[in-house]
């Protein structure tokens, strides 16, 4: 079926995203539909495609630059193996921001426990001086 074509209702329906979403990513530059004769909007395959990709790095905390760097929007001359060096550039940033994270949260966890250990010793020895 590579002729399919989707309604802006469809596609969103099926991507679980309003169309004004759907829209908003069209005024953005980052897809571009088909018109009909009636100037309605018609998406193919590619075009669905491209927006799971859009979805996906949203959920991964990508900004909209980023995603059309990563979808080869932002260069016209970007080929697929320069798409995927820049798509891999991102992903390996969100890595090492994960893991600064994920380290920051420990040193906060380790803070909260020792906090928390000094604490029942204070109320355990208030405990037995009210005894």
């Amino acid at each position: 079926m590579p002729d399919e074509t989707f309604t802006i209702s469809e596609l969103a329906e099926q991507l679980d995203i309003n169309p004004s979403t759907i829209r908003f990513y069209e005024q953005k530059g980052l897809i571009t539909p088909g018109r009909t004769k009636g100037n309605q909007r018609v998406y193919t395959r590619q075009d669905r495609g491209r927006l799971k990709l859009i979805l996906r790095g949203k959920r991964f905390g990508a900004t909209l630059d980023q995603i059309a760097e990563m979808i080869g929007m932002a260069d016209d001359t970007i080929n697929e193996k320069s798409q995927i060096d820049t798509s891999l550039y991102y992903i390996d940033r969100k890595i090492d921001d994960i893991a600064r994270q994920k380290n920051e949260l420990d040193l906060f966890q380790a803070d909260l426990m020792a906090l928390k250990r000094r604490l029942q010793k204070r109320r355990r020895e208030l405990s037995q001086i009210h005894a």
